[in-house]
């Protein structure tokens, strides 16, 4: 597979913005290498519904221009109906850490959460704002906006705060140990094939 169809594809899967040395560590290949499938990737979506969008030597995609008065529509009707549940489960997460990563949002939930977060921030629900522990990711947190829709002035006047927290904590540990133990199992059957051979 070319470099540029797999800088594409990164892209798409991470639905945010991301820089050339990012995409270089994650494909292990030079900066220049991916800056050169990058302008290759300019000359080829031109006339595609997907567009390169670049600022500050970083990279997104996003929609062509011409199909905005489609996305519009769209993006009015995402606006108008309720919440599903799948959107509940992460902004129950975002509200309740108060502010969080993207993968800590998976993890929890067991599935990619990017276009979820895209229509929590359309619907000016959620403020993303750069990682400071690390910039190349985002943290996700609750927006003034939405304390003002649930008729509160701060996380703490969430109701059982500090109960959910501690059974979000204690989730989030079964999760890993669950992890750690069929890690360890697949490691153990890899042990017993080997000796068996």
């Amino acid at each position: 597979m070319k470099l540029s169809n797999k800088i594409e594809a990164i892209l798409f899967f991470k639905a945010e913005p991301m820089s050339v040395s990012a995409i270089s560590k994650i494909l292990n290949v030079s900066e220049e290498d991916v800056r050169s499938a990058i302008s290759e990737m300019k000359n080829t979506t031109d006339e595609r519904g997907i567009i390169l969008l670049e600022k500050n030597g970083v990279y997104m995609l996003g929609t062509h221009p011409d199909i905005s008065p489609v996305i519009e529509k769209i993006t009015k009707e995402e606006l108008s109906r309720d919440l599903t549940k799948a959107t509940m489960e992460t902004l129950s997460v975002i509200l309740y850490k108060g502010s969080v990563t993207r993968s800590d949002i998976d993890y929890v939930r067991g599935v990619n959460s990017s276009f979820i977060l895209r229509n929590l921030q359309i619907r000016g629900l959620v403020d993303r704002e750069t990682n400071p522990k690390d910039s190349r990711s985002y943290i996700y947190k609750p927006s003034f906006e939405l304390l003002s829709y649930l008729g509160i002035s701060s996380l703490e006047e969430l109701p059982d705060r500090e109960r959910a927290l501690s059974e979000l904590q204690s989730f989030e540990e079964t999760l890993r140990e669950e992890e750690a133990s069929q890690e360890q199992k697949e490691v153990q059957e890899e042990l017993t094939e080997e000796e068996n051979v």
